[in-house]
């Protein structure tokens, strides 16, 4: 087997796009199979549980939108400011920023004279040295600090996406078994996109599966007792 062969490929999944997505279809799944399991124990009708779980979708879509927006948003300023100060020091004080970059290299364990050269040759690119004292100091790449309007877009689909799911089976016709194709479709759903969370992240498809799958059985499970008691009176 050659080199390339070997080569190891990672996903870009810094930019915020894959959490928001995965917590988006988890929690559309998981709200709207509530909701609407709610709604069906209290037993008002096929229609108001249509509308139920359409309200619940288009609000819940958009917040979950709007808030992956704003706290992307917030700590990609946060970080570009930061990253900001840091290429300012280096620009201005760059023999005290190589000394700073010389400790942290002693502090991982590097020898003296090595971590005195490589700081030497790191600060001769400006570039290469921001890189490597955001790295070091704040743990991010500058260059990708995130992306608020790629997290707020897969939030938003994969929320409607994951609510639209339990509420099929109500856009047809009314009939007694409606209830039964909605807690099936949210199980097999929660299952399928746990499996795919753990295939993902290589941390065991039918663990995940389980986990998905139990958390919103409880959920909805807990909704459709509390809307049995109350019902609709």
């Amino acid at each position: 087997m050659t080199h390339t062969d070997k080569d190891e490929h990672h996903r870009q999944i810094t930019d915020g796009w894959f959490r928001a997505g995965v917590f988006g279809i988890s929690d559309g799944l998981v709200t709207n199979a509530s909701f609407i399991l709610g709604f069906a124990g209290a037993n008002p009708g096929a229609n108001v549980v249509r509308l139920a779980g359409l309200s619940a979708l288009v609000a819940g879509a958009f917040s979950m939108a709007s808030g992956e927006y704003l706290s992307v948003q917030a700590q990609k300023e946060l970080l570009d400011y930061e990253v900001e100060v840091e290429r300012k020091a280096i620009a201005e004080n760059p023999e005290l920023e190589r000394q700073e970059l010389a400790a942290l290299f002693r502090s991982r364990g590097i020898e003296d004279d090595l971590a005195e050269r490589l700081a030497t040759d790191l600060m001769r690119d400006p570039d290469l040295a921001l890189r490597t004292h955001a790295r070091e100091e704040l743990g991010v790449d500058p260059s990708a600090t995130g992306n608020p309007m790629s997290a707020a877009t897969s939030s938003f689909l994969s929320f409607s996406i994951g609510a639209f799911i339990p509420l099929l089976p109500w856009l047809f016709p009314a009939h007694s078994s409606q209830v039964w194709w909605s807690v099936g479709l949210a199980g097999l759903s929660s299952a399928v996109v746990g499996a795919g969370i753990g295939w993902f992240s290589r941390r065991g498809m039918v663990r995940w599966a389980l986990r998905q799958l139990f958390f919103t059985a409880l959920a909805a499970g807990v909704t459709f007792g509390v809307g049995r008691i109350v019902g609709v009176g």
